[in-house]
C-alpha cells in the first residue's frame, strides 16, 4: 500500500483522537489507519491545558451520553492508566453548597450521580466537611469519594505509543489544510504532506466544525472558544487537600472556579469562562482575525451573547481583576489570601452553539458518507475519551466503505 494511502485518518492528536484511534485500531487490525496532528506533538491543546480531573459523572443528566460515556469511561480510563504505568489517583472530591439556597440543586447533584451509577456518593454536613477539607466552608456538601486526578498529557502519549505499536502511524506537524474528495478517495493536505483515505474521523477539537466545512458539510452550529484561567496556589498553606468544587449554575454549562490538586503535587484554582477571540487564545490579548470575524458572522453568536451577556460580563470582570477572582475562591475556601496565588496557565474550550444561540450541553457526534465528525466534545471528554472511541468504533461499520475483513470484537481489546 502506499505509504500516504490509508483505510481510515483520524484528524486530531488529543485525547478523543488518540482513544478513538486506538479502538478503532484494535477492532480492524488490519486495516491501515493514520492520525494527523498539525502540533509537533500530541495533546498540546485542550488534553494538555485542562485540570486533570477523572469526572465520577455526577454532574450529567440521566441516559445522557455524556452520563453514559463518562461513567464508563472513568473506569476504562483507571484501567489503561493501569496497565501502561500512568499515574493516577482517587483523591476525592467535595461539591460544596455555601448557602441555602444551593440545597436543592445539590440535593438534584445527588440523585444525578446516583442514578447514573456512581458508587460512594455521600450527602453531608459541615462537620464531615471540615474532617474531609478542614478549611471548605459549606452548609452541606456532596462527596465523591472516587473522583481521580491524572495527567491526560501521559496519557494521550501513552495511546499514541500504543496505536505506533499496532501498526497505526502518527503524523505530526501535519496540519490539515484543505480536504478534496476525488474518486471516492479524501486527500488531506497538509502543511508536510498529502494524506489518502477512503474513511475520515474528525477529532479536530477546536477546529472539528472548521474541518467538517473543509469536507463539504454544512452543519447548522458553530465552535465558540471559551478561554480558562488559572491562579496557582501556595501549596505550603495546605488550604486544599484534594477537589474542591462550587454548585454549578445550571444555566451555565461550566463547573465554576474550583480548587484542584494535580498529579504532580502543585494546587491551582479556576477555570473561568471568558469568551476567547481566537481559537487558541490562551491570552486575553490574543485575536485572530478570521476567527474573530467568523465568530461576529454567525447569528448564534449574537443570540447567545443576549441569553448570557450578563454571566459574560462577569466572567471578563472576574478575569481582569483579581479581587473578584479571590472573593469567588473565598467563598469556597475563606482563608484563601492574595498572597496564596499568583497566575498560573489558561486553557480553551470548544463549545458548539446553535444557530439560536444555545449552547449545545451533550456531545455532539455527527455522520456523513465514509466520515464521522466529534462536533462537540466538551468536558467530561478527557475522561470519557476511550469510552468515546469505543462509541465511535462501534459507528464504523455503518458508516465506511471497508473491505471484508472480520473486525476483532471489542472485548479482546486489552487497555
Amino acid at each position: 500500500m502506499d505509504s500516504d494511502k490509508f483505510d481510515i485518518v483520524v484528524i486530531g492528536g488529543g485525547i478523543v483522537g488518540l482513544a478513538t484511534a486506538l479502538a478503532v485500531k484494535s477492532q480492524y487490525p488490519s486495516h491501515s489507519l493514520a492520525v494527523v496532528e498539525k502540533e509537533g506533538g500530541v495533546a498540546c491543546h485542550q488534553t494538555g491545558h485542562n485540570s486533570g480531573v477523572i469526572h465520577a459523572g455526577i454532574y450529567y443528566r440521566p441516559g445522557s451520553q455524556k452520563a453514559k460515556l463518562c461513567v464508563e469511561g472513568g473506569r476504562l480510563l483507571m484501567e489503561f492508566c493501569d496497565a501502561n504505568g500512568v499515574p493516577y489517583e482517587r483523591c476525592g472530591k467535595l461539591i460544596v453548597a455555601t448557602t441555602e439556597e444551593e440545597m436543592p440543586r445539590l440535593q438534584k447533584l445527588y440523585e444525578r450521580g446516583t442514578a447514573n451509577g456512581i458508587k460512594g456518593l455521600e450527602l453531608v454536613g459541615p462537620e464531615r466537611v471540615r474532617e474531609i477539607e478542614p478549611h471548605a466552608r459549606a452548609v452541606r456538601a456532596l462527596y465523591s469519594p472516587n473522583t481521580a486526578i491524572t495527567d491526560y498529557r501521559l496519557v494521550a502519549e501513552a495511546m499514541a505509543k500504543r496505536v505506533a505499536d499496532m501498526g497505526g502511524k502518527v503524523f505530526l506537524s501535519a496540519e490539515v489544510q484543505a480536504i478534496d474528495r476525488l474518486d471516492g478517495i479524501f486527500h488531506l493536505k497538509t502543511a508536510r504532506m498529502t494524506v489518502r483515505s477512503r474513511n475520515l474521523i474528525n477529532c479536530a477539537g477546536l477546529f472539528a466544525d472548521r474541518m467538517a466545512r473543509m469536507m463539504g458539510l454544512r452543519p447548522d452550529v458553530r465552535l465558540i472558544p471559551f478561554r480558562g484561567e488559572y491562579y496557582s496556589l501556595n501549596p505550603k498553606r495546605g488550604l486544599v487537600r484534594a477537589l474542591i468544587y462550587p454548585v454549578p449554575d445550571p444555566q451555565f454549562p461550566f463547573l465554576g472556579v474550583h480548587f484542584t490538586r494535580k498529579i504532580n503535587g502543585e494546587y491551582e484554582a479556576g477555570p473561568n469562562a471568558v469568551l476567547a477571540f481566537a481559537r487558541e487564545g490562551y491570552k486575553f490579548w490574543n485575536v485572530n482575525l478570521r476567527d474573530l470575524f467568523e465568530l461576529l458572522g454567525f447569528a448564534g453568536f449574537w443570540a447567545m451573547a443576549r441569553r448570557y451577556w450578563r454571566t459574560e460580563v462577569y466572567e471578563l470582570y472576574r478575569s481582569l481583576s483579581r479581587a473578584a477572582f479571590l472573593r469567588a475562591l473565598q467563598e469556597l475556601v475563606p482563608e484563601t489570601r492574595n498572597s496564596d496565588m499568583w497566575p498560573g496557565g489558561s486553557g480553551v474550550r470548544a463549545q458548539i452553539v446553535t444557530a439560536e444561540g444555545s449552547l449545545v450541553d451533550d456531545f455532539l457526534i455527527i455522520k456523513a458518507p465514509n466520515a464521522i465528525n466529534v462536533l462537540n466534545a466538551p468536558s467530561p471528554a478527557a475522561t470519557a475519551s476511550i469510552a468515546i472511541g469505543r462509541y465511535i468504533a462501534g459507528l464504523v461499520p455503518e458508516s465506511f466503505d471497508l473491505a471484508a475483513t472480520e473486525p476483532v470484537e471489542s472485548r479482546t481489546w486489552n487497555p
